[in-house]
């Protein structure tokens, strides 16, 4: 996993739970909690921290990995504005997802692995969102889409049908989007 999602997760642990907490996070996972951001860390480093949070919060893990996709996105949105730029809903910011973000993620981080979104749409007019991924992170990606809804002013509600930590061969999402009311 790239260092850019360690960095990541150290910001909105710090931010919402202080350098203690973070640091706590890294002794009680053993993880090194140096990070370069074009760095790449195993993956187990990540859910190691993640299962230290849980074992300290009593929140599960998927609960855990979605609350912190849901904070990454703004501050994707502030490192990197060209991706969301042009997006005034988050379904068309969704669907660039393979084209144009994740062509520029490989280009700016060489090696890093990320997943492939395959979408559709129901006969009412939500978005199926498929996600393919070897991490099986599908709680962080619904977390990321929920942080996209509100990024952009919308309220997200999610259903998912299939999971592959149910042994499913990918995960679906069924995604309705409506404006939030605080933003009109």
């Amino acid at each position: 996993m790239k260092g850019v999602i360690f960095n990541l997760l150290e910001a909105v642990v710090v931010s919402e739970h202080g350098p203690d907490v973070w640091d706590a996070l890294l002794e009680r996972s053993g993880a090194s909690g140096s990070y370069s951001t074009i760095g790449s860390y195993p993956d187990e480093e990540l859910l190691a921290i993640v299962d230290a949070a849980s074992a300290v919060t009593g929140a599960s893990v998927p609960a855990l990995l979605r609350w912190f996709g849901e904070r990454a996105i703004p501050r994707l949105r502030g490192r990197y504005p060209d991706f969301f730029t042009g997006h005034a809903r988050t379904e068309p910011f969704l669907r660039s997802l393979n084209d144009v973000i994740h062509a520029e993620v490989r280009k700016l981080y060489p090696g890093a692995e990320v997943p492939v979104f395959d979408f559709d749409s129901t006969e009412g007019g939500d978005l199926i969102v498929v996600y393919h991924s070897s991490k099986k992170l599908c709680a962080l990606a619904e977390g990321m889409i929920l942080g996209a809804a509100s990024t952009f002013g919308e309220r997200a509600a999610i259903e998912q049908l299939r999971c592959m930590l149910r042994g499913d061969d990918a995960c679906h999402f069924v995604c309705g989007f409506t404006p939030s009311s605080s933003h009109g």
